[in-house]
């Protein structure tokens, strides 16, 4: 996976997981995070891909 595929699975992952009303396990999105994370993006390239994904 490029950095590009993990930044967006990981702010899908976040999107889908996060929130104050997460009720799903938690370690999936900090999965997605940390795999973005070692693929070399930064959090503020996963930010602006959440933004986009928003929309």
């Amino acid at each position: 996976m490029d950095r590009q595929q993990a930044v967006k699975e990981a702010a899908r992952e976040v999107l889908a997981h996060g929130g104050p009303e997460c009720l799903t396990d938690p370690s999936v999105p900090m999965k997605a995070m940390q795999r973005a994370l070692e693929a070399g993006a930064t959090h503020d390239e996963i930010a602006a891909e959440m933004r986009r994904q928003r929309v």
